[in-house]
Parts: C-alpha cells; structure tokens; sequence
C-alpha cells in the first residue's frame, strides 16, 4: 500500500519523540510504499524553525535516509473536499492526487470527510487495522 502521513505524525516522531509514531513510520517504510507530499516537508521545516532550528538536522537526515515517494501538493484548492480547517486542505488535496491507499493524521478536523480515497485513520486505528 501507498500511505501519506501527515505533519502532525512526522513531527511526533521526529521532534516529540514518540517511539509509537517512529515505529510506525519504520513500519510502514519497511512493509508499504511512504509518502510524503511537500506540503507536509515544508509545513515540518517551518514549525521546527519556529520552535527550534536544532531540530532542522533531525528532519535533513530522516528525508535523506528514509526510503520515501515525495508527492508534489498542487497550488489549486478549488477541487478539495469540504474539511472544517482550511489550512488542512492541502494534506488532503495532495492525499487524494497522489492517489494513496490510506491517509494517517492525528488531526481530527479530517474525521467525518466523505470520501471514497483515500482511507482516513489515525495512527492507532492503523495500527489495528494493519
């Protein structure tokens, strides 16, 4: 399967250490196809400029070294589906071009969206579920 994370999910393994979301990401780099959209990359790089420039090596080296398809996120919004923060559109939008498997977000501004593709689940829910 192709799987998109979302920023929220990177962040929480990469600056937050949470050894659930980096299990996670290693399982599904290992086991699945990882997708990254460049929405998520830079939204990632501008929090941890805001909150801490140390942690810009720690994204540099996981993007160099995890095998990953990068998926670009298009600058047109008017296509995406109704999600109640704007701001998330873009993660959204990018998921359904890229035409992923399976969406994980901790974010629960994407429960309840009706749509066919992808799936939508947080990090635990994948975990159950696959």
């Amino acid at each position: 399967m192709r799987i998109m994370i979302d920023t929220n999910v990177l962040l929480s393994a990469l600056v937050f250490k949470s050894a659930k979301m980096a299990d996670l990401i290693e399982y599904i780099a290992d086991k699945h196809t990882l997708v990254l959209c460049s929405y998520v990359i830079e939204e990632a790089n501008a929090v941890i400029t805001r909150k801490s420039s140390t942690y810009k090596a720690v994204l540099d080296a996981f993007l160099l070294k995890m095998p990953f398809e990068m998926a670009y996120t298009p600058t047109e919004m008017s296509t995406a589906p109704k999600i109640r923060d704007e701001k998330d559109k873009p993660v959204l939008l990018s998921a359904i071009t890229a035409d992923v498997d399976v969406l994980i977000t901790g974010d629960k501004d994407f429960t309840g969206i009706d749509i066919d593709r992808p799936e939508i689940l947080t990090p635990t829910e994948f975990l159950d579920r696959y």
